[in-house]
């Protein structure tokens, strides 16, 4: 069974996510602070870490820059009310795997927290989905809808790559990363082309965007 550390300072949060993680199956810790944090996961090494970033003492990103010097391979989601761009990219640069910003809804981190344990340890759903989007994997099929929309290879990789980790901002850096072959050396310029074909082919028929741009910061796959 799978552990989650829950840290936050606020128990009506820590609580909720007990109750509804402890549901899903996973054994739960919660935190109070930074300091309780680094003591329960060094007693009961966790699988995933949901961590609240303001905190007093002891912020989130101290602690999250001591579980990584124990663990480089602990995967960690920033939970916090810092919604600006530039807190979400210096969380990501400071270690983090992903970031979810409050207020937020259950089922949005409980698919994060899936994505990234799968990712851990080497799985991949066959199916994903968005909205009225579907992804599958196995055939390298998208529906949106009733409607197929056919997609180059390139163009698969780089949705599955937004479809694996939604509401999350991804820089070019990060999407070429896990959308191109490792000795890719060109231009990062070439994400730009390709969210732009993916947007023209999934807005076809004046459906809302789901592949937004944060300004300063990357692209994102969020609902309108």
């Amino acid at each position: 069974m799978q552990r989650i550390l829950v840290v936050d300072d606020d128990p009506g949060v820590t609580n909720m996510l007990r109750r509804g993680l402890t549901y899903d199956g996973y054994m739960v810790d919660v935190a109070g602070s930074g300091e309780e944090a680094l003591e329960l996961a060094r007693a009961h090494p966790p699988h995933l870490v949901v961590l609240d970033v303001m905190m007093p003492n002891m912020d989130g990103l101290q602690v999250l820059w001591r579980l990584r010097a124990e663990d480089p391979h602990l995967c960690v989601i920033l939970l916090t009310a810092r919604d600006a761009a530039a807190d979400q990219v210096g969380g990501l640069e400071a270690g983090a795997d992903d970031y979810v910003v409050k207020p937020f809804t259950f089922e949005i981190l409980r698919a994060r927290i899936r994505a990234l344990l799968r990712r851990s340890e080497g799985e991949t759903a066959d199916v994903l989905s968005f909205g009225n989007i579907v992804l599958d994997v196995t055939k390298h099929q998208v529906w949106q809808g009733e409607r197929e929309v056919i997609l180059t290879a390139q163009e698969f990789k780089v949705l599955r790559v937004f479809f694996e980790q939604p509401e999350r901002v991804m820089n070019k850096s990060m999407l070429l990363s896990r959308a191109w072959d490792p000795d890719y050396d060109g231009d990062d310029n070439i994400v730009e082309v390709y969210v732009k074909q993916l947007r023209q082919k999934l807005e076809v028929n004046g459906e809302s965007r789901v592949i937004h741009t944060i300004r300063g910061a990357g692209y994102v796959l969020r609902a309108q």
